[in-house]
């Protein structure tokens, strides 16, 4: 079954390609995101650093053990099949067959709706000031997980494959590293794009670096958090942030999982 011609997924491949290129752009600010996340653990009570070391923990268990995941992959199904009354979707396998203009779509009304709960969700957390901000974090972690898990069921890839698991944590890691993390990880996703060179064995090893992902996470945006440790007045900024971190995740998910499929349709095409 021939979804997109030779042509029109070299053309999407070069939007994707084009995209990656100006990824390498960075805000001074996000240069010196390190320096408030130093300050704040300073004047941050100690129960309230060990109880966000416990929930980073835990999602870093949760993560590298597989367990439940936040995804729902029946509610994915169900935004696909609405769009394509005439096809059946019953699995993950399904939607690989489904054309990559109404996967492209799902996958823009999920970071739409996930940037929309971040909004409501950074309001709530910037009513308490610092208090609430130490809780805001692995909430926001758990948001960008269930983002990354929901683009890749929309681009047919299945989030509780192990493999999967390490794609939507470099997803993550280069929604917010520097340039050069950024150009590194792009190397290191290369392995994904050419199955049939894979080592699962090199793959699988890299999860273990998942505590390495949450500290840059969570420093790579420390500084666009100092405003929301005001009480009452951290709502707005709260809010504005949270959606941004949500919308740009959602975003490099999409175009990475995106450039898989490309990848995966070209190379049936060749064959």
């Amino acid at each position: 079954m021939i979804l997109e011609s030779k042509e029109t997924l070299q053309q999407l491949l070069r939007e994707v390609e084009t995209w990656e290129k100006d990824q390498k752009g960075l805000w001074f600010w996000d240069r010196i995101g390190r320096l408030p996340f130093k300050i704040l653990d300073k004047i941050t009570p100690a129960f309230i650093q060990k109880k966000i070391g416990s929930l980073l923990e835990e999602l870093g268990s949760f993560i590298q053990s597989g367990g439940r995941y936040l995804s729902k992959e029946k509610t994915i199904i169900n935004k696909l099949q609405f769009l394509l009354p005439d096809l059946h979707l019953t699995n993950i396998n399904d939607i690989q067959q489904v054309p990559l203009k109404v996967m492209d779509t799902v996958g823009e009304e999920i970071q739409k709706t996930n940037s929309q709960v971040a909004t409501v969700q950074g309001a709530s957390t910037g009513i308490g000031g610092i208090f609430t901000l130490a809780a805001d974090i692995p909430v926001l972690l758990g948001l960008s997980l269930k983002t990354l898990q929901d683009i890749a069921v929309a681009y047919g890839y299945d989030p509780n494959d192990k493999e999967e698991r390490i794609f939507i944590i470099k997803c993550l890691q280069f929604a917010t590293s520097d340039i050069v993390g950024k150009e590194a990880i792009l190397n290191e996703l290369s392995s994904f794009y050419q199955s049939e060179n894979r080592n699962s064995k090199e793959m699988m090893s890299q999860i273990q670096g998942w505590r390495e992902v949450v500290y840059t996470y969570r420093d790579q945006f420390g500084w666009k958090k100092l405003l929301q440790m005001v009480p009452i007045a951290g709502m707005i900024f709260g809010a504005f942030t949270n959606r941004s971190m949500i919308s740009d995740i959602a975003e490099t998910g999409r175009m990475l999982y995106r450039k898989r499929r490309i990848l995966q349709r070209l190379d049936e095409l060749a064959t």
